[in-house]
C-alpha cells in the first residue's frame, strides 16, 4: 500500500507540473521588448526568455540591447539585440521586420521605453514636457499600432504596456511621467476595448517602487524613501525580478480572458489611503 501510495503522489506531482507548465508556457512565442537595455525591461526580457520565448531586445541605445541579448544567448536562449527608436515608426518597423527575420513571428510585445523627469511644475519647460510624453506614450502609441496591425491579421497576441503607481492618484516629483502612465493606462483600456474579439489581448503591468540607479539618484532622498516604504504595506522597494511572474501571467494562456486590465505589482502602496 505505502509503494502504492508513493507512486500515486508521484504520478499526481508529475500532473501538477505538467498543468502549471501548459498553463503559463511561453515555449517558442517570439517577444519584443522596448526599452530592453534597461534595468527592468532587461529583467522581463531575461524573465521572458528563461519561460521559452525568443527574444529581441530593442533599446536606442543598441550596445545595451545587445548585452542583454548576450546574457540570454549565454543562459542558454535565443535572443536578438535591436538598435530602435521607440518614438519614430519607421524605426519601429524595422524592429518588427528583424523580428520576424530572425524569429519567424512576434507574439508578445513588451512597451517599454520612456524617461522621467523630475523637474518641479513651474519649471518645466515645453521641450522637456514633449521629450517625456513622446518617449512614453507615443512609443506605447507606435508599438501598439505597428506590432498590434501584424497581431490583428495573425489573429493573436498578447500586448503589454508598463504603466506605474504613480498613473494614478499621482506621484510628486514625477509631474510629466505621472501624467504620461496615466495616458499609458487609459491607451490600454481602450485598446483592449477595441481588440478584444479579434485575438490580441493588451494589458499593462503597473510597477510600484522598483529603485534603478536613475531614481536612486534624482527622485529617492532619504525622507522620500521614508515616506514611500511608509505607504507600502510590505515595507520595503520591490526587487525587479518580482515583476517577472506577472508578465509570464500576462503574456500567456493563463491570461486568455484578460485584457484592458492593469497588474498591480507594488507591495499594496496603491491600497493605502491613511
Amino acid at each position: 500500500m505505502g509503494r502504492t501510495n508513493a507512486l500515486y503522489n508521484e504520478r499526481f506531482s508529475l500532473i501538477m507540473m505538467s498543468f502549471v507548465e501548459n498553463l503559463f508556457s511561453l515555449k517558442d512565442k517570439v517577444a519584443a521588448v522596448t526599452g530592453g537595455g534597461g534595468y527592468l525591461c532587461g529583467e522581463m526580457a531575461r524573465g521572458l526568455a528563461q519561460a521559452g520565448c525568443n527574444i529581441a531586445v530593442m533599446d536606442i541605445r543598441f550596445e545595451k540591447a545587445a548585452k542583454v541579448a548576450k546574457e540570454i544567448i549565454d543562459l542558454g536562449g535565443q535572443a536578438i539585440g535591436i538598435e530602435m527608436n521607440a518614438a519614430d515608426k519607421e524605426s519601429f518597423r524595422l524592429g518588427l521586420a528583424q523580428t520576424i527575420d530572425a524569429f519567424g513571428g512576434a507574439d508578445i510585445l513588451i512597451n517599454g521605453a520612456g524617461i522621467n523627469a523630475p523637474t518641479p511644475f513651474f519649471d518645466i519647460k515645453v521641450d522637456e514636457f514633449q521629450a517625456v510624453i513622446e518617449s512614453q506614450i507615443t512609443s506605447t502609441l507606435l508599438g501598439c499600432q505597428v506590432f498590434g496591425e501584424y497581431m490583428l491579421i495573425q489573429g493573436k497576441g498578447s500586448i503589454i504596456n508598463v504603466s506605474s503607481a504613480s498613473a494614478g492618484p499621482p506621484l510628486s516629483k514625477a509631474f510629466i511621467y505621472s501624467v504620461a502612465k496615466a495616458g499609458i493606462k487609459n491607451l490600454t483600456q481602450n485598446l483592449g476595448r477595441e481588440w478584444g474579439a479579434q485575438g490580441v489581448r493588451v494589458n499593462a503591468i503597473r510597477p510600484g517602487f522598483f529603485p534603478t540607479e536613475w531614481n536612486q539618484k534624482n527622485f529617492i532622498t532619504p525622507e522620500r524613501e521614508a515616506a514611500i516604504l511608509g505607504h507600502t504595506p510590505m515595507k520595503r522597494f520591490g526587487e525587479v525580478s518580482e515583476l517577472v511572474g506577472g508578465v509570464i501571467y500576462l503574456a500567456s494562456d493563463a491570461a486568455s480572458f484578460v485584457t484592458g486590465s492593469e497588474l498591480t505589482v507594488d507591495g499594496g502602496f496603491s491600497c493605502m489611503t491613511i
